[in-house]
């Protein structure tokens, strides 16, 4: 069984690389057709070389700004930029700095792994020979050459993420997003999939946003965290920073209560708790 990763990020919010920062958003607010408001006002920084964490509950709005950073949920011009490029209107050379690893498995089931990788090359505009070279490469760092003849549906659920996360990176991105890369999987395969990103981390130089429920995963790869609830960026800074504002021993417990400080500061009541008869639900507004 695989030790517990401790890994050591390249950079942190204060210790910052050269040049413009792999990830900069301000003032980005989006609303939906149906009137939802799922980015209100966020602003977020994600320094080149760091490995950033962004942690909230469902339905914060996590997936809604994975989605405009990566040009599959329509957004304002002006708001995101990619290592100093607009995410909007210079859409085709931001998204090119992008490898998504999003948090459902879908891969081509017709295909086999070797070509799940160097077809996503080739969208990228990968030569074909370059393609298939850093597919080989690919497989070889997470131990898939041996499936490489295999077909997606064949492979265990372990394999399938790591052709999922392995095929974000193919063309080389400057920034990884890993949406929950471990959502799902066992323990054993989790801490697998820790060393797998800390590799590519330290050794590609590339800056990874993590997206997780499992508080432990966040504390153990993560240099910066930022907490986001109801589309607002409610705390960030590095993990010992969260861990020493709210007197916790546990990214966990700082983790909660940082959503116990806003729900209080926003007028709520706890998950599963009615407010009192006769007061407004949500901060004297109606839902």
């Amino acid at each position: 069984m695989t030790a517990t990763v401790r890994h050591v990020p390249i950079t942190t919010s204060n210790d910052v690389a050269a040049g413009p920062p792999a990830l900069e958003i301000t003032g980005l607010t989006k609303v939906y057709d149906d009137g939802t408001l799922a980015l209100d006002d966020l602003s977020l920084t994600v320094p080149a070389g760091g490995f950033h964490g962004l942690l909230g509950p469902n339905g914060s709005g996590k997936s809604t700004l994975i989605g405009i950073i990566t040009g599959l949920v329509r957004g304002p011009a002006g708001h995101v930029k990619v290592f100093g490029h607009d995410a909007v209107s210079d859409h085709r050379l931001a998204r090119t700095m992008v490898g998504l690893a999003p948090q459902e498995v879908h891969l081509d089931r017709f295909l086999t792994a070797r070509d799940v990788l160097s077809f996503h090359g080739r969208y990228f505009g990968m030569s074909k020979a370059d393609a298939i070279e850093r597919a080989d490469e690919l497989l070889v760092s997470f131990d898939l050459e041996n499936k490489a003849g295999s077909r997606p549906n064949r492979l265990s659920g372990g394999m399938r993420r790591r052709l999922l996360i392995a095929r974000a990176l193919v063309h080389r991105p400057r920034l990884a997003i890993l949406d929950e890369p471990t959502a799902g999987v066992d323990l054993e395969l989790r801490h697998d999939l820790w060393q797998y990103l800390s590799r590519i981390h330290r050794e590609e130089g590339t800056t990874v946003l993590l997206t997780t429920h499992y508080l432990e995963e966040a504390e153990a790869l993560c240099g910066d965290i930022a907490m986001i609830r109801e589309g607002r960026i409610i705390v960030e800074g590095t993990v010992p920073e969260i861990m020493s504002r709210f007197g916790a021993a546990r990214l966990e417990d700082a983790y909660m209560a940082a959503m116990q400080e806003n729900r209080e500061a926003r007028g709520q009541s706890p998950p599963g708790v009615s407010p009192p008869m006769g007061s407004d639900p949500v901060g004297g507004q109606s839902l």
